[in-house]
């Protein structure tokens, strides 16, 4: 049955690559009801892949998989916080050379549809927008606000430049790209009526011509419009008449899943979420019964290394894992799974004609215990590497006179303050996003979104320090609190109804520069037998042969940050799910490789390279 609905629907664009239609001069275009690619019928079948979280070195691999898959497109949103941490400084480097990983595309027959937001949602943080645009305290962001679109029109200006050559009915060689998206999800956000004009035009006057997207979920769909742009939609189930809806937001045009959701992401104190193979082929294919055009939202996840972890705030706080693994097309280290091939089986009917063969998978290593012989804590820590910041008032994270003044986007802060006695410490829900308190070097407690208030105890006479070490889990990414996402003591801060003040404000990004420098601080000492952070651990990886993927397991150690030759791999947390941390391979070499933990509480004295992930307990999605 399957192979008779899909007869109806074959399509072979196997002739149809970006390298094969050289001096091109129509790029993608709509026709009653269909895409046509210089002139020919054409469909997306589509793949998301994003190279800011995969190593650059897998960028190929992870493509070629795409073609074996039967995918022609692939898609990527383009994330502004990492192209531009600091205003005015631009990164189009290492990892983050989209001209690169666009050409690539080319190279190996993959079309683009570049959704370069310049918010993109993702599950990274703060929707991939840089958090110095909240040291505006009117900021509105996503909006025609002027503090807004004066730095967006500055980030275009740059990216533009490297976006424009590549575009298919520009470029002579082969330029991949053939389609672009306007924003992303605006019809769920929608607070300036004029905003989405506003990014159109934005990309049009940079010379963007290719054709423009927009994408939404059914309820977004009608107030995520904008003129002279293809309305698509984003779902996992198909709804009966979802495909159909967009008839009456638009009439005569081909239909297009921008994100069709092969899985679901995770959220710290969650399970890990997994979606039926056999369920989401079936939907697949029932979309391209209709005739339909497709993207997979994700072919791969990759993951969310450093702090870039976004978070959802609906009930209540959740920040998300850093797997990105998404129970994908490839897992999070780029392995096949039965959704592959499966999907490579459909995609082969419909085509009609064999598909590549798929890559070879790459063999993951189990390099065995490894020991963290040392520790120094974070207060042995302060006064070598750390100028505090004096303030009479706390000052939130995006605020800090830092970074040539664009405050301290991700990390912690720790903020010291005088105490005569004890009583009770209120925190006004001002605390963004947990605190493990001290007084001295003595914990006594956390706050958070649910736990406001901590009993201080009553000390000896004289003055003691109180600390609060505050953790940035990451900016929510989705939704209408956008403009809230501040992080760090956002206020004051109460110790028996009275605000504290003049405090001592350290900042704990652990940038490279940071991270090459505590190498070299005296104050390492052998670990003992019992020890309980804040503080920082070190061992080394000894690998003799060529170093290849594993995955780390932090089997009792409690909540932290791994970091690899002076890579941050990302967090752990022992609530799960996720239960080890992807290492990818280009990131090792032989012989000794250096590993450092920052430990906020329990420390283990081990972890273990393994050669399996374990991403927690399982849930399927309802």
């Amino acid at each position: 049955l399957l192979t008779r609905l899909l007869f109806s629907c074959r399509f072979n664009w196997s002739e149809l690559t970006p390298l094969g239609l050289w001096g091109r001069t129509l790029g993608l275009q709509t026709e009653n009801s269909q895409f046509l690619l210089e002139g020919m019928p054409f469909r997306i079948f589509g793949g998301s892949m994003h190279y800011f979280r995969v190593p650059r070195e897998y960028w190929e691999d992870r493509m070629l998989k795409m073609r074996a898959c039967g995918l022609n497109t692939l898609t990527t949103y383009v994330p502004w916080n990492l192209h531009e941490k600091e205003r005015g400084k631009f990164d189009f480097s290492k990892n983050l050379d989209l001209r690169a990983f666009l050409s690539l595309a080319a190279k190996n027959g993959l079309w683009v549809i570049l959704r370069p937001g310049p918010y993109i949602c993702s599950e990274w943080d703060l929707g991939g927008l840089p958090s110095w645009l909240l040291q505006d305290p009117e900021m509105q962001l996503r909006t025609t606000y002027k503090g807004f679109t004066e730095a967006v029109d500055a980030y275009f200006d740059r990216l533009m430049r490297v976006v424009v050559p590549l575009q298919a009915s520009t470029y002579k060689k082969g330029g991949p790209i053939i389609a672009v998206q306007v924003e992303n999800e605006y019809g769920s956000y929608a607070k300036d009526p004029n905003y989405m004009t506003y990014v159109k035009m934005a990309l049009l006057n940079r010379g963007i011509v290719e054709l423009l997207m927009t994408s939404d979920n059914k309820n977004g769909l009608s107030f995520g419009l904008v003129e002279g742009a293809l309305a698509t939609v984003n779902f996992q189930k198909l709804e009966p008449g979802l495909l159909k809806y967009l008839d009456t937001v638009q009439k005569d045009q081909p239909k297009m899943v921008m994100e069709y959701w092969t899985g679901w992401f995770d959220n710290w104190g969650g399970p890990h979420y997994v979606f039926d193979a056999d369920e989401m082929v079936n939907t697949v294919a029932s979309i391209l019964k209709t005739g339909a055009s497709i993207n997979l939202y994700m072919f791969h996840g990759g993951t969310n290394f450093g702090f870039m972890n976004g978070a959802l705030e609906a009930d209540e706080y959740k920040s998300d894992v850093t797997s990105y693994d998404y129970d994908a097309v490839l897992t999070e280290a780029g392995d096949y799974t039965s959704k592959f091939f499966k999907l490579r089986q459909l995609f082969s009917m419909v085509i009609g004609q064999p598909l590549p063969l798929p890559p070879m998978i790459e063999s993951k290593a189990s390099y065995g215990a490894i020991l963290l012989h040392q520790y120094i804590s974070l207060w042995d820590v302060l006064p070598a590497l750390l100028q505090p910041i004096k303030s009479e008032f706390p000052v939130n994270m995006e605020n800090l006179h830092l970074n040539d003044s664009i405050g301290q986007p991700y990390g912690y802060v720790l903020y010291e303050t005088v105490i005569f006695g004890g009583g009770h410490l209120h925190t006004r829900d001002h605390v963004r996003d947990r605190a493990q308190v001290f007084v001295n070097t003595m914990y006594v407690g956390e706050l958070d979104y649910n736990s406001v208030e901590l009993s201080i105890p009553e000390g000896q006479q004289g003055f003691r320090q109180l600390r609060l070490l505050v953790e940035n889990r990451g900016r929510v990414n989705y939704g209408l609190a956008l403009n809230e996402q501040r992080k760090g003591l956002i206020g004051d801060i109460f110790l028996n109804k009275t605000p504290l003040r003049n405090f001592k404000i350290y900042s704990l990004e652990m940038k490279p520069a940071f991270m090459k420098s505590l190498q070299h601080v005296s104050g390492w000492s052998t670990v003992p037998d019992y020890f309980v952070g804040p503080a920082f651990f070190r061992g080394r990886l000894w690998i003799e042969q060529q170093p290849q993927d594993t995955f780390l397991k932090l089997q009792g150690w409690e909540k932290g940050v791994v970091f690899v030759n002076g890579q941050n791999l990302g967090r752990y947390w022992k609530i799960g799910p996720q239960e080890t941390l992807y290492l990818p391979g280009p990131w090792l070499q032989r012989g000794g490789n250096e590993i450092v933990i920052f430990e906020e509480r329990t420390a283990g004295r081990i972890i273990q390279s393994v050669d399996i992930p374990y991403l927690g307990r399982t849930q399927y999605v309802d």
